[in-house]
């Protein structure tokens, strides 16, 4: 079974009113608290009762089980070690995205989980891809590359932080032989991320 290691999990219906005012740290903070506490729920529910029986929906690479993972697998963790390491990152990463607005969260997450889970899915080992990491390194490519496409002085400051906090995480969009790590995932994301921020001003430009 091959692990993510970061975070995703959106329940976008408490996310889909785009007149919603996230200028304060009170809403990101409260969107982000209501994913990270629905995924920590599932992940109890699933390690104590359940014997990991939901790591079934996990991502299987060309399976047609295995299109189910592109939804349910960023929920799904391996351990507490896994899904802790996972918060802690999409906690400071979402926040950032957030702060760029609700609607842009939205639709950069959309865009990302399709990308990471279409990609796996498409060229992806044959194993369980499980984990959050492709939705995490897709905001981390979004936000790192989000002032190329938008020019104002909040992606500048953005792109700065988050390549000087973390590009230590680089390294993991490359191929490792590490079989219980979803490299796949993490490369997948990333081009999501990337992709988003390219596509974002145009969307919103188009139905905003």
């Amino acid at each position: 079974m091959l692990e993510q290691s970061a975070l995703i999990a959106a329940p976008l219906l408490s996310l889909t009113s785009p007149d919603t005012d996230f200028g304060g740290l009170s809403p990101r903070t409260t969107v982000l608290h209501d994913i990270l506490v629905a995924t920590w729920g599932l992940n109890l529910v699933n390690w104590i009762f359940l014997g990991k029986a939901l790591n079934w929906f996990g991502l299987r690479p060309r399976t047609p089980i295995g299109l189910l993972g592109i939804v349910f697998s960023p929920f799904l963790h391996s351990n507490i070690v896994h899904l802790l390491g996972n918060s802690l990152v999409f906690f400071v990463l979402g926040w950032m995205v957030l702060y760029r607005g609700l609607v842009d969260f939205v639709i950069v997450t959309v865009i990302v989980a399709l990308a990471e889970g279409i990609g796996v899915w498409l060229f992806g080992r044959s194993a369980n891809h499980i984990g959050g990491s492709g939705v995490i390194f897709g905001y981390f490519g979004f936000l790192l590359f989000g002032s190329f496409y938008d020019q104002s002085l909040t992606a500048l400051i953005l792109s700065l932080t988050v390549g000087i906090l973390y590009w230590w995480m680089l390294p993991g969009i490359m191929p490792s032989e590490d079989r219980s790590i979803s490299w796949e995932g993490h490369l997948f994301g990333f081009l999501g991320g990337v992709v988003a921020a390219q596509l974002l001003p145009l969307i919103k430009g188009f139905y905003i």
